[in-house]
């Protein structure tokens, strides 16, 4: 089976290797308090910096999801209220938490921005020059949700203070774990709140990961993973390149077939290049059509990406991520043109 869904996506093939290692080497028995696993963190906030080029000031926690990263900006980061534009599903699920913990009583009282930079549910991002803007436009922190760009792209994490992730997507590994990353002025606000009265408080994090360590019992697993993983990828540089070409290369195909086909049944969901993501491609039709599609793919072997919210029964989505590789795009690509793309 050829997977294309958008999350969890298709892990690294290395990655059944990797898990047999950590069960035959005991790795998976480790005490999370023991010096063998600080080692592992210490390595993997080593090559996290290394790899996705995290400036050397910038702090890396793990979390069990993005989801609860939301959580943590609400409860450790927000003072008042924050503040959530947004172009799909995530962004509002992530306006509609927050605001719970954090009521909006008044725009101009909020204290953080918080952006989806790549929607997952209708395949749009918001680019390094807008978060540039709001950057000089926004006087409080800015919290950044990268689930389905963060080892895909190349992010400037100077434009934001808090960068959210979880590891199913363009890192190539099964869900289960989260990534915080925060930067100085972070720390410095969490300090000023000082909220410390749940297992994931900033503070509380902060203070375990300093030792390498977490403050609950994580998974292990998919830490060791990630290391592993993190040693094969090249630097995000380099994956940048990939992962920008093979969009470009998508979306010149789709239109492609859009501008060949009489019936035009089959288009891009998002018209505007510029608010393209370059991870996840949204392609829209009628319901029938999409079910057919999707349909006869699976018969053949490829799973395709439900459409999601909105979007749901009109659209299918393909992950543009790092694991995929190009033998499995070709074999997507001759699939559409042969039903009918």
């Amino acid at each position: 089976m050829i997977t294309f869904y958008p999350g969890p996506s298709k892990v690294y093939p290395q990655v059944a290797q990797y898990a047999q290692e950590a069960v035959q080497q005991g790795i998976v028995s480790l005490n999370h308090r023991s010096r063998g696993f600080m080692d592992i963190v210490q390595e993997t906030l080593r090559l996290l910096h290394e790899k996705l080029d995290i400036p050397a000031d910038y702090h890396i926690a793990f979390i069990s999801s993005a989801t609860e990263g939301w959580e943590i900006v609400a409860q450790s980061l927000t003072v008042a209220t924050s503040l959530h534009p947004h172009s799909g599903a995530f962004g509002k699920k992530w306006m509609e938490y927050a605001h719970r913990i954090k009521p909006m009583i008044e725009p101009g009282l909020a204290d953080v921005l918080c952006v989806v930079q790549n929607e997952t549910s209708n395949g749009t991002q918001v680019r390094m020059e807008t978060l540039a803007e709001f950057r000089h436009g926004f006087t409080g922190l800015i919290a950044v949700d990268a689930v389905s760009s963060m080892g895909g792209i190349r992010l400037d994490w100077t434009l934001a203070d808090v960068w959210i992730a979880s590891v199913q997507k363009c890192l190539g590994l099964p869900a289960g774990l989260g990534l915080l990353i925060y930067s100085p002025a972070a720390l410095k606000k969490a300090e000023i709140i000082s909220d410390r009265q749940y297992y994931n408080s900033l503070l509380f994090i902060h203070e375990n990961i300093g030792k390498f360590q977490t403050q609950y019992t994580p998974n292990g697993l998919g830490i060791y993973l990630l290391m592993r993983v993190l040693q094969q990828v090249p630097p995000i540089e380099e994956v940048d390149r990939l992962i920008k070409q093979r969009a470009e290369d998508w979306y010149t195909f789709i239109a492609s077939g859009q501008a060949a086909s009489a019936e035009q049944d089959l288009h891009l969901l998002i018209q505007n290049p510029a608010l393209r993501s370059d991870t996840v491609i949204a392609v829209e039709g009628s319901a029938e059509r999409i079910a057919a599609i999707k349909a006869a793919a699976l018969a053949q072997g490829i799973t395709l990406g439900n459409g999601y919210g909105d979007w749901k029964n009109t659209t299918f989505r393909i992950a543009n991520f790092p694991a995929i590789d190009e033998e499995e795009i070709k074999t997507l690509k001759d699939f559409l043109l042969t039903n009918g793309f």
